[in-house]
């Protein structure tokens, strides 16, 4: 059982009133669940979370659709001004996420259990582990996982303005190397710490302290019971904003990779129309894994995902320069630690333009990602002590996004420099994956292996995130009516259509740093409450 604070612990929490939602400790979303709410439009609604978030999100839709040329430019001008203004403001705060995990890892409090002396974790670690790399890399990787080594080698080599750490020109190695750090930089650590600390602290306050299961129950330390009012309604906002745009961000680089696929495979044309039309399919899909709950849905799915990311990497792993790329892992991991004190400076950078470009919109992603990641990685971590938790969290994915960026980024850079090969270096980057495993046996059959992963990482994505918005804007309740994660999970895909018909990419990533840049302030005080949350522990 949860362990509930002492009122002499300067942490009582009293049970919400008015408006707030009731606690709930039951955390599990099977089907037995879900049972009694489908097939009727019934709504658990008790805060104005849910009105606020939804009339805003679909004002947003009905304007960038009514006026595109508007909000076309509104999209540009905000990444271009948040990337530029506050680019040293997103890598401080990055760094000081990572360097509390770290702290949190030989600290004394590591020992505190999540759920209270006596839980027990709810999933074994294969389990855990799956749920947690679908859930918080998924299309990204796949996306990114070519395409991004090739960019920042190829800038670096030629010592051009966008180049990490002012790149490293006619020097192969050494822009091999700054290529492999800039990307595992961006990949490893600093996005898992992100995660980390919002997770821990949701897990933490829900499981250990008996408040309901949402953003605002971290802040009880600070704001006390403010956090039933409308500070706490607007921390809640906040957070149901960063996330619906971080998953609109990825499911419109999953459509576009998706396309890219297609159109290796079946020769489908890349356009916008069939983009729009594969979010609409596979939302579909995605709402069906919804009514299944989380054991019936994500966790199958998050495990059919690996099996299969699992597969096409030993794949490529063993049909390219084998020996080589077991290097590259290392060569990887080396250039990454040496180049980590550089790359992750704030201040005095002379490579604006990689920072602006690249380190300010991951940031800014991964931040607008974590209420989403955060709580789905809470509400699958109970049992766990601190240590297990921040140890899992923030290194063992990193380490498995060391070995994917190393081995799919390694056999393109190959490509590139030992056998010439320019097809992915010329191609738009959601079609470079496809371009390298071309180059490799069986390109048919796993361009056919690649398309399927990226579809499931989507529907997982938008399956977890409709979970996690409901949960948010139902008050922290985890067992709402099934009407309203279709409702989440429907918008999900409509924001990421009007984002991409409104500017495609770029409107993707100017509203995820839009949305990220409040969010990361949310972030760094939540750090404090954790560690008032800790002191206040009886078993630590």
């Amino acid at each position: 059982m949860a362990e509930t604070i002492d009122q002499d612990e300067d942490l009582g929490v009293p049970a919400p009133e008015g408006d707030a939602a009731p606690i709930d400790t039951d955390y599990s979303v099977g089907q037995d669940n879900i049972e009694g709410s489908v097939g009727r439009l019934d709504f658990d609604i008790h805060n104005p979370v849910f009105a606020i978030s939804a009339v805003a999100v679909v004002l947003f839709v009905l304007f960038t659709l009514v006026f595109p040329q508007t909000a076309q430019s509104l999209f540009s001008w905000l990444f271009s001004s948040v990337t530029g203004g506050f680019d040293w403001f997103f890598l401080s705060a990055g760094d000081i996420f990572v360097l509390f995990s770290l702290f949190l890892i030989v600290s004394p409090w590591g020992k505190v259990r999540l759920g209270g002396s006596e839980a027990t974790p709810d999933f074994g670690y294969p389990a855990w582990f799956a749920m947690l790399f679908a859930a918080g890399m998924g299309i990204g990787l796949m996306f990114y996982g070519v395409g991004e080594p090739l960019t920042h080698f190829s800038t670096s080599f030629a010592g051009a303005a966008g180049a990490p750490l002012g790149g490293a020109q006619g020097d192969t190695e050494a822009a091999f190397k700054l290529g492999m750090a800039a990307t595992i930089y961006h990949w490893a650590l600093h996005p898992w710490a992100i995660y980390a600390v919002l997770a821990l602290a949701l897990a933490l306050f829900s499981y250990n302290k008996g408040l309901p299961l949402t953003i605002r129950s971290a802040f009880y330390p600070i704001l006390g019971e403010r956090i039933w009012g409308w500070p706490g309604h607007i921390i809640d906002i906040l957070a149901v904003f960063a996330t619906l745009f971080g998953l609109a961000t990825s499911l419109g680089l999953g459509a576009t990779q998706a396309n890219a696929g297609l159109h290796a495979v079946l020769g489908i044309p890349i356009s916008t129309t069939v983009q729009v039309i594969l979010i609409i399919c596979i939302t579909a899909v995605a709402l069906v894994s919804v009514l299944r709950g989380l054991e019936g849905g994500v966790q199958k799915l998050s495990e059919i995902n690996m099996i299969l990311a699992l597969v096409l990497l030993l794949f490529v792993l063993f049909t390219g320069p084998t020996l080589t790329l077991l290097g590259d892992i290392g060569t990887g991991l080396g250039a990454y630690l040496t180049e980590l004190p550089a790359l992750s400076n704030p201040f005095g950078r002379e490579d604006t333009r990689f920072v602006q470009g690249w380190t300010s919109y991951y940031w800014a992603w991964w931040i607008s990602w974590s209420p989403f990641v955060g709580m789905f990685i809470a509400r699958v971590s109970r049992g766990r002590t601190v240590r297990e938790f921040v140890v899992c969290v923030l290194l063992i994915p990193s380490l498995a996004c060391v070995v994917w960026m190393s081995i799919f980024g390694g056999v393109a850079l190959q490509q590139v420099i030992q056998d010439g090969y320019q097809a992915a270096v010329d191609a738009d980057i959601s079609v470079k994956l496809f371009r390298v495993l071309e180059a490799l046996p069986l390109s048919q059959i796993t361009s056919v292996v690649g398309v399927i992963l990226v579809i499931v990482f989507f529907v997982t994505s938008s399956d977890s995130g409709s979970l996690v918005i409901d949960t948010i804007t139902a008050g922290g309740k985890v067992n709402a009516p099934v009407p309203q994660r279709v409702f989440w999970a429907t918008f999900e895909g409509v924001v990421a259509i009007v984002l991409l018909l409104g500017g495609g990419l770029s409107a993707l990533q100017s509203m995820v740093i839009s949305t990220g840049l409040p969010f990361t302030v949310v972030l760094l005080v939540m750090c404090y409450s954790i560690v008032k949350g800790l002191q206040a522990e009886k078993n630590a």
